[in-house]
């Protein structure tokens, strides 16, 4: 993929997670190292928001278990117009 909008949800065909995604499984992150991405989620799907929050929690949403939702945790940041 060539630049991914950060923060977008791709279903991915194969059950591995690419170079500049996350896996949509409830982690829970630090804000300090991912404070664009924490600009756009909040603590709407977890953490404290002080220090942490989370990502979303797709697990089980997969069609089958050869394929993974990921969350793009790099790339282009979304503009609002």
């Amino acid at each position: 993929m060539d630049c991914p909008i950060m923060g977008m949800i791709k279903l991915f065909p194969f059950s591995y997670v690419p170079r500049g995604w996350a896996i949509c499984n409830g982690a829970i992150l630090n804000i300090q190292s991912n404070t664009a991405l924490y600009s756009l989620l909040g603590v709407q799907f977890g953490g404290n928001g002080s220090t942490t929050f989370g990502l979303p929690d797709l697990r089980g949403a997969e069609p089958d278990s050869n394929t993974a939702f990921c969350i793009a945790t790099e790339g282009l940041y979304p503009e609002r117009q």
